[in-house]
């Protein structure tokens, strides 16, 4: 018998490569990413040899879409969002205009018509999700006041993505495309009208029955405690909600799921849904990868070589100089400017999203789909060294250029202490540096029992904050000299770490050392071969975290029992 094996046959090629290519990346020190993207070249029509089934191949990215999408949502906080609102929102809002305005510039000298340049900008404008997080958490600063500006920077992209994503279709036959439905003569600002009327009426279910529906059903599937239920549980919400968006609603898989993801992160189980559900996210989402290389046609890298070194330039150099010079306009060191310039000088999953939307609603020609992947597959590849030379270009701007050197020591209200600060908080008082959920928890202590202490926090909009609440704090990096000397570490009698930088920790100390050499120090760790470290060092008291709470568990366990009853009874 007979049978047709063209799905197997697709997945297990693209899984087979991707792992090969993947693996090849990683040893070069190149998002793994990059790897698929070439495994699904090297299985296109564009390329000899094996072709697999493109149309199968589509419909497992659609799956990868909405997984990807739901992992977005699952990871949004809004918290983490309105933490670096300030600059988060605008940085985002004008470097993806300044991004889009360049593509469509670029577009209009090729001689492309208005609705493909604007896909082509908006294709460039927006930074990979996966590239991202892993190029700020491999380098310890997702925890850091820089990463959490970069984080929340690409969630206000993915959101304003999100929305473009949504009203595309609506003006496609405006933009000289097709809305992929039948001709209409429906006036446009009804479609959009009708557009906006579903996508609120959609978004208004997930937030009114959503938030009870989906929390109260992971909770009755976990209550049975089968593992593989929950699950499936997770996964079919994903997708039966993201389908149901698009048959009943007419919004797209990427935002039911996105809101699928973003309602179920409301449930007490949303860290086991984002666990349980990982692996199958991160294999289709390689699938997606492995079809949008398909997509790809390598005979544009020798046709069109400056059109794709104009892609590569507005990517790495246009947005990056855009990101670089709006963090220091609003009055951040040029070390966060420089690493948040790096962290989103590149594209991904959502460009790819929106260049195939483009594509099939014939706005943008197969050419653009090529130019944006050569566009990714080159940003991502450079990526890690854009991080590389971050230090080495910090040092040769400030040695070379007397205005940066001026920018970087500018006058800051909030880079020290008020001249009217009291005299206890400036000798034998407590320098905080780092006012997280940790840190915030000391100064509440400390407030407490009425000990004075200084803060040193990164986030000049939280600095501004606890100015407002009579907290004495200081804004910059703790790693330069002059933010300790501003919170007069000079004469301080403790120094307390309260954030997980393992990067910089030793600067700091090494820093506060020479500025007063017999301060105590206290920090916190979360690696336990660096905590054995810097206690061999003898550094100062160091607190690693899962020992810390292991004994604080162990103390209230044997607190509950009587150690000195016959019976061994619990306390009551």
């Amino acid at each position: 018998m007979e049978h047709d094996i063209t799905l197997i046959t697709t997945i297990a090629a693209g899984f087979g490569l991707a792992l090969v290519f993947g693996f090849i990346a990683e040893k070069l020190k190149t998002p793994a990413l990059v790897g698929y993207l070439l495994a699904g070249i090297a299985i296109s029509p564009s390329t000899p040899g094996f072709v697999a089934d493109i149309d199968i191949a589509s419909q497992l990215s659609e799956i990868g879409v909405m997984l990807l999408m739901f992992g977005v949502g699952l990871h949004f906080s809004l918290n983490d969002l309105l933490a670096v609102k300030r600059i988060a929102v605008p940085g985002a809002i004008v470097q993806m205009t300044v991004a889009t305005l360049l593509g469509m510039a670029l577009a209009d000298w090729w001689g492309w018509d208005f609705g493909a340049g604007l896909v082509l900008g908006l294709s460039l404008s927006c930074a990979s999700t996966v590239v991202l997080l892993k190029a700020v958490e491999s380098r310890g600063l997702l925890d850091t006041m820089t990463g959490r500006i970069a984080v929340g920077w690409l969630i206000v992209e993915d959101l304003v993505t999100v929305l473009i994503l949504v009203l595309l279709p609506s003006f496609a036959t405006m933009l000289g495309g097709s809305n992929g439905a039948e001709t209409t003569t429906e006036p446009l600002w009804q479609t959009i009208g009708t557009t906006l009327l579903l996508v609120s009426a959609f978004i208004a279910i997930m937030l009114v029955v959503g938030l009870r529906v989906l929390p109260w059903l992971l909770w009755q599937v976990a209550r049975t405690g089968s593992r593989e239920l929950f699950t499936l549980a997770v996964v079919a919400a994903a997708i039966c909600i993201a389908y149901g968006a698009a048959a009943l609603f007419n919004v797209s898989f990427a935002l039911g799921a996105f809101f699928a993801g973003m309602v179920m992160r409301e449930s007490k189980f949303s860290h086991r849904a984002a666990e349980e559900s990982l692996p199958l996210r991160d294999a289709f989402a390689v699938l997606f990868f492995v079809s949008v290389g398909m997509l790809f046609d390598p005979t544009v890298l020798i046709d069109e070589p400056m059109h794709v070194l104009a892609v590569v330039a507005i990517i790495i150099v246009g947005k990056s100089i855009a990101a670089m010079l709006l963090v220091l306009i609003l009055r951040y060191p040029l070390n966060t400017a420089l690493t948040v310039a790096a962290s989103l000088g590149q594209i991904g999953e959502f460009s790819f999203i929106l260049a195939g939307l483009g594509l099939t609603l014939e706005l943008m020609p197969a050419e653009g789909m090529s130019l944006v992947l050569a566009g990714a597959l080159i940003s991502i590849a450079f990526n890690p060294i854009a991080f590389a030379v971050i230090a080495p270009l910090r040092n040769l701007i400030l040695k070379h250029s007397a205005v940066a050197r001026k920018y970087e020591s500018r006058d800051d209200p909030y880079a020290e202490l008020p001249m009217s600060t009291e005299r206890k908080f400036l000798h034998g008082q407590v320098v905080l540096v780092g006012y997280g959920h940790v840190g915030e928890r000391i100064a509440q202590a400390l407030r407490g029992q009425d000990i004075p202490f200084v803060v040193a926090e990164q986030n000049r909009e939280l600095v501004q904050d606890l100015r407002k609440q009579n907290i004495n704090a200081v804004s910059g990096d703790a790693t330069e000299p002059s933010v300790l000397i501003q919170a007069h570490i000079t004469d301080a009698a403790m120094l307390v770490i309260a954030i997980p930088d393992p990067l910089n920790v030793r600067q700091m100390i090494d820093t506060a050392r020479t500025l007063n050499p017999e301060i105590e120090i206290v920090l916190r760790t979360r690696n336990e071969d660096e905590t054995a470290l810097l206690r061999q060092d003898k550094v100062g008291t160091v607190f690693f975290s899962e020992e810390e709470l292991a004994k604080s568990m162990t103390h209230h366990i044997l607190q509950r029992f009587d150690t000195n009853s016959e019976n061994d009874t619990i306390k009551h």
